[in-house]
């Protein structure tokens, strides 16, 4: 996985230092502190009384929770107090460069940076030990594109925003599932470390960030220098409020290359845990909500991911997540000259990067009635504020 990852650095040595290697090491013993202190007053408070005063804080402000314990009062005022260096100018526009590839982005998401990811082996026992693939791959990755339409929406990561707020509420989440999971006997600290700790974490945010951004270009979407940057900064936003610690977040698009390479030489290998991820992602097309045709729908799209997994992956990657390994990368071939001279023309005329941004939004959006069908997103599940 890293190899790749390589050739994309330039002018730079990728490879750690001792004290590099070192921190890396750390960093899979170390959690998210102030939300490991909230959930540990919650649960001592019990869960029935703590949960509605997160949320009245989350909703309201820390201000409505008079007489708020210590680790909820400390929480919010650690993600209320935005950072000196947050520039709204390149969040708004961060956003507005997530939505310019419409739903190839949203394939680079799935078929890069989740698909991939997934061999990672240790970062796929929580999901495992948890249940979450028994609940399904068709419905963590709706919530999860979910997620990522409120925190891209214009004006998304403001305080009173949906992307804000959701964002917390999967903060909490990880902090829950990673006292739970800790806890279990099948979970071998000696080796892995903590569950969802700040490698894991930092390995997602990069995910979200610079797998999204060379990944888009591999489908050709040409992305200038000043729009890759805007993202890495909304990004370097999302993951500081998601509880990544401040020294992993990466101030452009190249130093987040090459943190990526570092992160990857810190993750364990694929195994069985990563064909289980890998197979049920790749069925996943099968069991979205098409209007017409469903069958045919379903059977079309499971292809066409499986031939962008496999530019991406190669055929050792295939076969280390179960997947066919003689699959032509038919999808891509096709539509990236297609997507750089859609791209490019639309570049050229008045006004077209507005509407190649304001239609991908909406075709992202729209996305989400094949996703979910009649149900409804319930990220975190949360309680109502009373």
């Amino acid at each position: 996985m890293a190899g790749p990852v390589s050739w994309l650095i330039r002018g730079r040595n990728p490879e750690p230092s001792a004290g590099q290697w070192q921190a890396l090491g750390e960093a899979l013993l170390e959690g998210d502190p102030p939300a490991d202190r909230l959930v540990d007053w919650m649960h001592q408070a019990g869960m029935n009384a703590a949960m509605p005063l997160f949320e009245r804080a989350l909703e309201r402000g820390i201000a409505s929770v008079p007489d708020a314990p210590g680790p909820l009062r400390d929480f919010f005022a650690a993600v209320d107090a935005r950072p000196d260096w947050v520039d709204e100018r390149l969040l708004h526009e961060g956003a507005r460069i997530c939505h310019i590839s419409g739903l190839t982005g949203l394939r680079v998401l799935r078929d890069l940076a989740l698909m991939a990811g997934y061999q990672a082996s240790a970062i796929n026992r929580t999901l495992v030990l948890t249940g979450s693939l028994q609940r399904g791959a068709q419905r963590r990755l709706a919530e999860t594109t979910k997620w990522w339409l409120d925190c891209t929406a214009d004006g998304g990561m403001a305080r009173e925003a949906n992307g804000f707020k959701t964002t917390l509420r999967v903060r909490l989440i990880h902090a829950l599932l990673r006292k739970r999971v800790a806890a279990m006997p099948q979970w071998d600290a000696a080796e892995l470390g903590l569950p969802i700790n700040q490698a894991d974490m930092h390995a997602t945010y990069l995910g979200f960030s610079v797998v999204f951004l060379f990944g888009q270009r591999l489908m050709g979407i040409p992305l200038k220098r000043q729009e890759a940057e805007a993202v890495m900064h909304l990004w370097r936003y999302i993951g500081w409020l998601m509880g990544v610690d401040e020294r992993w977040l990466c101030l452009n698009e190249m130093d987040g290359r090459v943190a990526l390479y570092r992160n990857l030489l810190s993750q364990a290998p694929p195994d069985d845990s990563s064909v289980q991820l890998g197979r049920a992602l790749m069925d996943e097309p099968l069991s979205r909500h098409y209007a017409h045709f469903a069958w045919l729908q379903g059977h079309y799209e499971r292809a066409r991911h499986l031939s962008i997994c496999r530019m991406f992956l190669g055929r050792a990657g295939m076969r280390a997540l179960g997947l066919p390994r003689f699959v032509l990368p038919w999808y891509p071939l096709l539509s990236a000259p297609l997507n750089l001279g859609w791209q490019g023309l639309h570049r050229l005329l008045p006004g077209g990067r507005d509407r190649l941004i304001r239609n991908g939004r909406k075709a992202q959006v729209d996305y989400l009635k094949v996703l979910f069908g009649q149900s409804r997103p319930d990220i975190g599940g949360h309680a109502q504020v009373p």
